[in-house]
């Protein structure tokens, strides 16, 4: 069994890949700016990493969103939109929960085939 931790650190890993499938840490952006920019930038965050681990959007099979305030659903989900491969959506959730910070709108949590 093989398991390949990206960026680990002394409490997480920022994604770990095992058996053909790359899991992801949540991933924020920089705090204190709206909820559309922070998506950008989290989203840019996610395909960094799928990228380094060898994936990308079109094979994610699950997303997890978490957002501060559920009132920023429908800029969150403008921004999600042109981000997503319509071609492959993955399974997604979306939920209300108090972030790290109250300056964090945003948290993506995404696991995909490689």
């Amino acid at each position: 069994m093989t398991i390949t931790r990206l960026h680990p650190g002394p409490r997480m890993s920022q994604a770990s890949i095992h058996n053909g499938t790359v899991y992801l840490a949540g991933q924020v952006a920089t705090p204190g700016t709206d909820v559309a920019r922070q998506t950008k930038e989290a989203l840019a965050k996610v395909d960094a990493l799928l990228a380094e681990a060898g994936s990308d959007k079109s094979k994610a099979l699950q997303v997890i969103v978490w957002l501060a305030d559920m009132a920023d659903f429908a800029a969150m989900n403008a921004v999600y939109d042109a981000w997503i491969d319509p071609e492959n959506p993955p399974a997604r959730a979306c939920g209300e929960a108090k972030l790290a910070t109250p300056e964090h709108l945003v948290e993506f949590i995404v696991t995909a085939a490689l």
